[in-house]
């Protein structure tokens, strides 16, 4: 009844121009639409998640509940005025949102949302197509490659504004995504290992084997956490959002913008939100799948949301809980700590992976257990030294005690 028959002709949209032109026009402005959509109530629901953890009670008073305060703040930017410094690079200054903004969006186009459909048209024929707009055999390369783009408009803004702050913001944005690109790229080869491709959707499907517990978090639940945290700094989301702290740089690289090129790195932040916790599930939660989604391909699209929700709600829990990182600390992390591990976290995938085709897939079980052991384990002792201050021995230092009031008697 709500499928094609036995006797009824199915075709691969990818074999019918047509299907294929109408496919991607139609998919790419449902996408639009709803990175759109998220992007505004993301930033409502940031306002009230962090109001509800302050005992306040956040954005109430446009639209029932609150919920026309985006659109109250959309209107507020249009109208508002857009100023160009004098001495700023225009044509640069005016691209550089541009090229923050649209890399954004690009790297949703290779991550399936569901598995594939059939839809019935008007010729009486069923065709069967992908729920995303593509799935190439390299979409791995293209997440990284794209990612990668979004910082040219970082440094180019803040130079282009021909202030001091906003310079200082983008070489600390730029410093910051070398430093947590390399743990990123080695956090996500971990999937592309365990399940032998670098197609998005063929990692998604590795993990429906057995089904949640094949997930990739609970293979190496190390190489998870790192790419996660990598993917939290690549937004300069808090507490890696260095490039605009507001008590050392104003605002950073964004000092000198206003009206709508603001909003156009204020949507940036939020889409780029959204897109790491598509990367971050698609990689390491099982992607779209979870119970029935095998026998209600339509249920994909909204448990992936379930999943990318969660995640966005850990982040502005994050942002409300953690203090902004001095920066050379921030540095220290990237380079000293999650580097390293995630090297370890990858020689351990590629010796389970070894291991198993040698033995069975019985032993990657084993691996994996043991890596959530040793996960575990090692956290608790991480966080149980966190904030413990070492004592001083006995006669190691002095401590002097100086008397302003005494000095100024004395004079």
């Amino acid at each position: 009844m709500f499928g094609p028959g036995e006797s009824s002709t199915i075709i691969e949209c990818t074999a019918n121009a047509t299907c294929t032109t109408l496919h991607a026009i139609g998919t790419s402005l449902l996408l639009f639409i709803v990175l759109l959509t998220g992007f505004a109530y993301m930033t409502l629901w940031e306002r009230r998640l962090i109001a509800w953890f302050q005992a306040r009670i956040g954005p109430n008073r446009a639209g029932p509940a609150g919920l026309l305060q985006p659109v109250a703040d959309g209107i507020k930017l249009i109208f508002k005025e857009d100023v160009t410094p004098r001495s700023a690079e225009r044509v640069i200054f005016w691209l550089a949102p541009l090229i923050k903004m649209v890399p954004t969006i690009l790297v949703v186009a290779v991550i399936p949302f569901g598995p594939p459909i059939t839809v019935p048209w008007f010729d009486g024929k069923w065709y069967r197509m992908t729920q995303g707009l593509t799935d190439p055999n390299i979409g791995v390369l293209w997440i990284l490659g794209i990612t990668s783009i979004g910082i040219y408009g970082i440094v180019l803004a803040g130079w282009a504004s021909n202030n001091k702050y906003a310079v200082l913001g983008g070489l600390r944005s730029s410093a910051q995504m070398i430093s947590y690109e390399l743990s990123m790229g080695l956090a996500v080869a971990v999937p592309v290992l365990l399940a032998g491709s670098m197609r998005v959707g063929d990692i998604i499907n590795a993990q429906n084997d057995p089904p949640i517990l094949g997930w990739y978090v609970f293979q190496n639940p190390l190489a998870a956490a790192i790419l996660f945290v990598a993917l939290l700094a690549e937004v300069n989301r808090a507490p890696f959002d260095m490039p605009e702290a507001e008590q050392e740089l104003t605002a950073g690289y964004h000092t000198e913008y206003s009206g709508m090129k603001f909003a156009l790195f204020y949507l940036a932040e939020y889409v780029g939100m959204i897109t790491v916790s598509l990367i971050g599930a698609a990689f390491y939660l099982g992607g779209y799948h979870f119970i029935w989604v095998d026998r209600f391909p339509l249920l994909g699209p909204l448990v992936f949301a379930v999943k990318v929700f969660l995640l966005l709600s850990g982040m502005v829990w994050i942002r409300a809980t953690l203090p902004r990182i001095r920066y050379d600390r921030l540095m220290m992390l990237g380079w000293k700590v999650m580097l390293p591990l995630a090297m370890a976290a990858v020689a351990w995938t590629a010796v389970a992976v070894f291991l198993a085709e040698q033995v069975g897939k019985e032993l990657t079980a084993v691996f994996a257990i043991i890596a959530l052991v040793i996960f575990f384990a090692g956290a608790q002792w991480w966080l149980g030294r966190a904030g413990r201050k070492t004592p001083l021995e006995p006669g190691a230092g002095r401590i002097e005690t100086v008397s302003l009031s005494e000095q100024a008697r004395g004079r």
